[in-house]
């Protein structure tokens, strides 16, 4: 690996994770080796914190990017922090339920929590959401990070992004999900916040992606790699694309990357 790079920076789901939810033992490996060499890997996902730790025990990031940019982390230490207020996050799950229906689900991250209204419980079908609460979100009253609504119809979602005229907001691929945070809030400032941190500026930061919130951070820093299972706009806008998230794409590009 080029010597230049200072830092390794990976979405989660799609990209470092597998379709199972593991990272391969040749990508841990691999990974290693470069953090040997002095790298810096980093995680940048719009997961909550403790719901990227369930996955990460193995690997534990020098860099954590959570919720999508609105929380970053360097080593233990928090560098950045956008929270709505209690009273911003009542008024966004009440605008999201006029907008979208009273029974629409939603979730809501917290610095210390993970918050949900599905009408099944995800716990007993995906190990992964962990101690995450079920909430009705009647008289919710906590400081959201971020804030996501299944929407079905295009057009209430264009409604409710305009009502959120304070939040930045993108789709995830996978689904009907819409994920709000505070005005530009996203994964590439928030790598601008880690820069200034660590006193290295983008041209040194390699970046590993999949979905609508990746492409920003693909083309901010000096290389941006679409995985083998991207979306296609996530691949037209990436400088490379490699093998898929169940391909050991990662490993065989730090391995061979010169």
């Amino acid at each position: 690996m080029n010597q230049t790079c200072k830092l390794l920076l990976f979405d989660l789901d799609g990209t470092l994770l597998q379709s199972d939810k593991t990272i391969s033992t040749k990508t841990l490996s691999a990974l290693n080796r470069c953090r040997e060499k002095g790298m810096l890997i980093g995680v940048s996902t719009s997961r909550s914190e403790q719901n990227s730790l369930v996955f990460l025990k193995e690997l534990m990031p020098d860099i954590l990017i959570s919720s999508g940019g609105a929380l970053v982390k360097k080593g233990t230490e928090y560098i950045f922090k956008a929270e709505f207020s209690k009273a911003e996050t009542r008024d966004m799950i009440h605008t999201a339920r006029e907008v979208c229906g009273e029974n629409c689900e939603i979730t809501i991250d917290t610095i210390d929590a993970h918050y949900w209204n599905y009408k099944i419980d995800p716990r007993k079908a995906d190990q992964s959401w962990g101690d995450s609460i079920y909430t009705d979100f009647t008289d919710f009253s906590e400081c959201a990070l971020k804030m996501c609504v299944e929407i079905f119809d295009e057009d209430k979602a264009d409604k409710l992004a305009e009502r959120l005229e304070q939040c930045d907001c993108i789709r995830f691929s996978d689904g009907y999900w819409y994920k709000f945070t505070q005005k530009n809030v996203t994964k590439e400032n928030a790598i601008l916040k880690i820069t200034k941190a660590c006193g290295f500026g983008t041209e040194h930061i390699i970046t590993f992606g999949d979905d609508f919130a990746d492409i920003g951070m693909l083309e901010l820093c000096r290389l941006g790699v679409a995985m083998g299972n991207a979306i296609e706009e996530v691949k037209n806008r990436a400088d490379l694309v490699i093998g898929s998230n169940d391909e050991d794409g990662i490993a065989f590009f730090l391995e061979n990357f010169k």
